[in-house]
């Protein structure tokens, strides 16, 4: 059972490190906490479709290596050059 409100520990601050925030939650419950959580609102868009591409570890390496020479991210780089190659526009 939580610690009741008179005699919990405080959250960590909002300056803590990942790892202080995640040793606090798992060694407590957020139920205990409910009064100070706040509620929040989004949306999320579920037209989009992602798809997955597994690669060679050596290719995925050479492509990685490849797109931070050119100051983009792997997916993007990986994009561009499939769009190259079936003449898509970019």
């Amino acid at each position: 059972m939580g610690k009741n409100k008179l005699t919990r520990d405080p959250m960590p601050d909002p300056s803590a490190s990942i790892d202080e925030i995640v040793e606090f939650w798992d060694t407590h419950s957020t139920a205990d906490y409910d009064d100070e959580m706040q509620d929040v609102t989004f949306d999320i868009d579920l037209r989009e479709e992602a798809f997955v591409v597994a690669l060679v570890p050596e290719l995925a390496e050479v492509i990685g290596r490849a797109a931070k020479a050119r100051g983009v991210t792997t997916e993007t780089l990986v994009n561009l050059w499939l769009a190259e190659r079936v003449k898509v526009p970019a």
